[in-house]
């Protein structure tokens, strides 16, 4: 493979015979990915490393405009594909839960959290932190609409990731950010409606 200084990486990969330049920079990533993920993956790896190439190839070659030359061409694509390789490997992890696998078996439609549903899961709970748990719960129910319930169990879970929960629920992450606050900012208005305000609620959860 030439060494290419930036400006002859980018030429080659910008000009009308390009092909001999992409092949050379899919061969860095493939070399910079098998490195980083031989760590992180056991087993054959080979086919993850080529797909994620791939992808990072179509991500760079159409983000060229936005390389600063700050550093090497080549480091600055690895990064990306790096990056790209983390990302769809969260996606993979998540891909086969749902949000209704948040939701306990035992509960129906209800979201319960384990502190509710196992009396043993935080012995020192108070019956003023419980009551009051219990209270959001009631006005999540019964106060939002099913997509802000999703959006809170989402948030209360703290396990699914937004990007995945985002696609699950057929809307992006900017949406589902502002079905989280809408949904917040009416339990607060309903947990005030009830007598209580944030520094009550932080009050009675401060120890846990």
């Amino acid at each position: 493979m030439p060494e290419r200084t930036n400006a002859e990486w980018l030429a080659d990969l910008r000009g009308p015979e390009n092909q001999q330049a992409i092949t050379d920079l899919r061969v860095v990533l493939i070399r910079g990915l098998s490195y980083s993920l031989s760590t992180r993956l056991r087993g054959d790896i080979d086919t993850l490393v080529e797909d994620f190439a791939q992808e990072a190839l179509l991500k760079i070659l159409n983000n060229l405009d936005t390389f600063r030359g700050e550093s090497k061409l080549t480091t600055w694509a690895q990064k990306i594909a790096v990056r790209v390789a983390y990302s769809e490997l969260r996606r993979k992890r998540w891909q086969d839960i749902s949000i209704q696998d948040l939701y306990p078996e035992d509960s129906g439609i209800d979201y319960t959290p384990a502190v509710l549903t196992d009396p043993g899961a935080n012995p020192e709970m108070s019956v003023t932190q419980r009551n009051i748990l219990e209270m959001v719960l009631r006005l999540i129910q019964e106060k939002l609409t099913e997509k802000q319930r999703q959006a809170m169990i989402i948030v209360m879970s703290g396990g699914l990731p937004l990007e995945e929960a985002a696609r699950q629920m057929g809307t992006n992450r900017n949406a589902l950010y502002k079905l989280i606050h809408d949904a917040r900012k009416r339990l607060k208005e309903e947990i005030e409606a009830e007598g209580l305000s944030a520094d009550d609620l932080l009050a009675a959860f401060g120890s846990i």
